[in-house]
């Protein structure tokens, strides 16, 4: 029996070929389709990334094939549907865009770099298109999470699948990675700026909700620092709108399972507010820079319904930053800063190389 390689073949190879460098915009991921079919096949990837969800393994498993896998995906389904596009999901849409946009914008700015994305669950992921760079003679790599905020939960996940890639790889590229940026004056500005055009155009709320998606609270007390970005995040926003704290209030959403997650849960809070009489909320979902289920349906739609209600009689929902401008400066912004030190402009040809030799050897010899 012939030896078989554990390492994935390499694609082929000419001496003197041009490296290139790639930037890699990594999201969260989708369903293919908004049936139960695609959503089980989806959620038995994301929810069995021991990242996602940290109990002792063989009983989460049990739990996760047992009960969720054959009850949560017809009623996802049907929450997907609700906010599914022609042209498919939006978390897909938007993150596909983000792509090409910031492809363009540091194109502009005389960065010769190819710029894809992935998902880290489902369909695109991360390791095709590591291989689709390679094969495009990529040597260089950058790994954009599109989560602001870090946690091991999303961007440290999304390590582990360049690393798993990695793993399986012969000649590795180099490999770069963006882990947070909570604070970078440009995301907060993008921000900022989509709230201040909502509320030129439709006034202002009562109180400004922002919403970060939940994660369990035993992360806190392990380490995980999500939490303190998520609200360094809100007090750079809520000082960039000049905004006392009576004025705004720091939730998390999309609770799984019964555990203890991270406090306040927004549904129950805006619950809250509509009973206490506060008339008009806008929500904003800072964490996401893509319009997605969690966005689009768990707040805009159940969110609206339980402040209305409760006795509210206004809601707002801020999109996310999606494909504003001022957002993909600021990612490319990221980008550019990440890229220091790479060579990101064509190497000349071969031909080019000697021609300059040549001219480069005649001055010495002139002088």
């Amino acid at each position: 029996m012939l030896f078989q390689s554990p390492f994935q073949p390499e694609p082929p190879f000419t001496h003197g070929q041009v490296p290139r460098t790639a930037v890699l915009l990594c999201n969260l991921g989708t369903p293919d389709e908004p049936t139960a079919p695609a959503v089980r096949r989806y959620l038995a990837e994301f929810l069995g990334d021991p990242r996602v969800v940290e109990i002792p393994r063989l009983l989460w498993l049990l739990i996760l094939h047992g009960i969720i896998l054959r009850t949560r995906p017809a009623k996802s389904a049907a929450k997907y549907a609700s906010v599914w596009t022609p042209e498919g999901s939006p978390l897909k849409i938007w993150t596909e865009k983000q792509a090409k946009l910031l492809q363009g914008w540091l194109g502009q700015r005389n960065h010769q770099v190819k710029v894809r994305w992935a998902m880290r669950y489902g369909s695109t992921s991360i390791g095709s298109q590591l291989d689709a760079m390679k094969a495009e003679g990529v040597t260089r790599v950058l790994i954009v999470p599109a989560y602001p905020q870090y946690s091991g939960t999303t961007t440290a996940s999304v390590c582990d699948a360049v690393y798993t890639w990695a793993a399986k790889t012969r000649a590795i590229p180099e490999l770069r990675f963006i882990n947070r940026y909570h604070d970078d004056p440009g995301y907060i500005h993008a921000l900022a700026a989509s709230v201040q055009r909502h509320w030129k155009a439709n006034g202002r709320p009562d109180k400004l909700v922002m919403s970060f998606h939940g994660v369990p609270a035993r992360t806190l007390e392990l380490g995980d620092m999500y939490h303190c970005e998520c609200f360094k995040t809100a007090r750079l926003l809520a000082e960039a709108l000049n905004l006392p704290k009576d004025q705004y209030q720091v939730t998390f959403q999309s609770r799984l399972g019964r555990a203890k997650w991270l406090e306040p849960y927004t549904e129950p809070s805006l619950i809250k507010l509509g009973q206490a009489g506060v008339k008009r909320v806008d929500v904003i979902c800072p964490g996401f820079t893509s319009d997605c289920l969690e966005t689009l349906e768990e707040i805009n739609m159940e969110g609206r319904e339980a402040f209305l209600h409760a006795g509210g009689k206004e809601f707002h929902y801020i999109p996310c930053l999606n494909d504003d401008p001022e957002w993909i400066t600021a990612l490319c912004n990221l980008a550019q800063k990440h890229l220091q030190g790479w060579p990101t402009l064509e190497a000349p040809d071969a031909a080019e190389l000697q021609a300059s030799r040549t001219a480069a050897l005649a001055l010495g010899a002139k002088q």
